[in-house]
């Protein structure tokens, strides 16, 4: 008799493979990605957490907890800033999970939602890097050479990911 693997196995299992793939991708392609005076960082942990928003069920999978972990981790492995997306990550799976209901689901409203996600991520990251005194870039080169490549890369992300995990999600549904 073959054990059906409970959705959140795989959820644990993607969010620490986004979460490496995060860092590798950055590192590997970092003179692409990181070309100055553009900057692409690739969120696919993000992209797993709101992905599962969409797809999964939020209290089995207990999602807010799990951004808020993940939040904390990526602050200490990735940006020495502790406590930074501790509460973005949160707040935009929140976001995104809240307007994507209200849309129909398909990929188009999916991708709409990701955009805004993506766009409050890198916001609300740079206007605490501002309060903070780690950047002294204006709000017109972070929207150009930051936020609009960063959602460029991202939405390709979203657009190679988006029906694959779909189809997961709908194999294992809860």
């Amino acid at each position: 008799m073959k054990r059906k693997v409970p959705i959140a196995v795989y959820f644990v299992i993607g969010q620490f493979i986004a979460f490496f793939l995060d860092g590798s991708i950055s590192q590997t392609m970092s003179g692409i990605l990181f070309k100055y005076p553009n900057t692409m960082v690739p969120y696919l942990t993000v992209l797993w957490l709101i992905l599962a928003a969409f797809f999964g069920n939020g209290k089995k999978l207990h999602l807010y907890t799990w951004s808020a972990v993940i939040g904390f981790i990526f602050d200490m492995y990735y940006t020495g800033l502790l406590g930074v997306y501790v509460f973005i990550f949160p707040l935009v799976v929140y976001l995104c999970q809240l307007v994507y209901q209200i849309l129909p689901p398909n990929f188009m409203s999916g991708f709409l939602v990701y955009f805004l996600g993506i766009t409050v991520l890198v916001s609300l990251g740079y206007m605490a890097n501002v309060f903070i005194g780690e950047t002294d870039s204006s709000v017109a080169q972070f929207l150009v050479n930051t936020l609009a490549p960063t959602l460029a890369l991202n939405l390709v992300l979203l657009t190679i990911v988006y029906f694959p995990v779909e189809a997961l999600y709908r194999t294992h549904r809860q």
